[in-house]
């Protein structure tokens, strides 16, 4: 059960941002192991307040958009506009999807992207999720970043449950997962290849503060495997540590790396 009101509030809305369609009221109690009676009262609160909304034909709670608002504005005076157009041009000259994750204590979550393809398939994912560490490029870049202690510290640390689809490259013990990063990091660079999804490749690569070197963030190229197999990645690379270093002289002019 959540303990404090303060985390059961954020149960609530984190249960409901993984929910488009919404949820009734009996399913968000039950997902956050709380009684109904109080759940309403939560929802109730949240609605007065303008976070949530119902459905007054299905009855469904929905988050409102004012929290999609709020991290919009954020971004809008975070520094976003400096690192955007930086994004752009990577996927401009790449066709395929960029993305900069930002690191923030044991999390590194995926706060901005664009889309270089224009025909064809797409691979698209949402924002706003933490890269999985354990078999995604994102991951293994930052995890290469450290020691092997530490890097399995973290991976045991964040807990995630392994989604059954994961693509069949994927490591599978951390054996596997420390022989990805050593070649991260004698490439200076990760690549995966069908890991966190059949059909789908990556190559990322840290981005250093240029004060003191720490890794404030990841930026990763993705796409299919067919316009992204392991020779075109690794010919990618060059261009991607380019624009990684682009980024850390930006990071200076923006909030969104602290």
């Amino acid at each position: 059960m959540a303990g404090s009101q303060i985390e059961r509030v954020f149960s609530v809305l984190e249960s409901l941002t993984h929910e488009p369609r919404g949820l009734p009221l009996q399913t968000l109690a039950e997902q956050i192991d709380i009684p109904k009676s109080a759940t309403h009262r939560l929802l109730a609160e949240l609605s007065r307040l303008g976070y949530v909304r119902q459905n007054p034909e299905t009855l469904r709670y929905h988050l409102s958009t004012k929290l999609v608002a709020m991290g919009f504005r954020y971004l809008s005076s975070s520094g976003a506009d400096i690192v955007q157009p930086v994004l752009d041009r990577l996927a401009q000259e790449t066709g395929e999807l960029v993305r900069l994750g930002v690191t923030d204590g044991e999390r590194q979550t995926w706060i901005a992207k664009s889309q270089g393809a224009r025909s064809g398939l797409r691979y698209d994912p949402d924002m706003g999720r933490d890269a999985p560490l354990f078999y995604t490029a994102s991951g293994h870049a930052w995890l290469a970043s450290m020691s092997d202690a530490e890097a399995l510290s973290l991976v045991e640390r964040q807990a995630a449950e392994i989604p059954a689809d994961i693509g069949p490259n994927a490591p599978r013990t951390n054996i596997e997962l420390l022989e990805h990063l050593r070649v991260a990091r004698e490439q200076g660079y990760a690549c995966v290849e069908e890991s966190s999804a059949l059909g789908t490749s990556a190559i990322a690569a840290v981005v250093r503060h240029p004060a003191d070197g720490r890794v404030i963030g990841v930026l990763s190229i993705a796409g299919p495997s067919a316009r992204l197999p392991g020779a075109r990645l690794h010919e990618l690379a060059p261009l991607l540590l380019k624009f990684t270093e682009e980024l850390s002289a930006a990071s200076l002019a923006s909030e969104l790396f602290v």
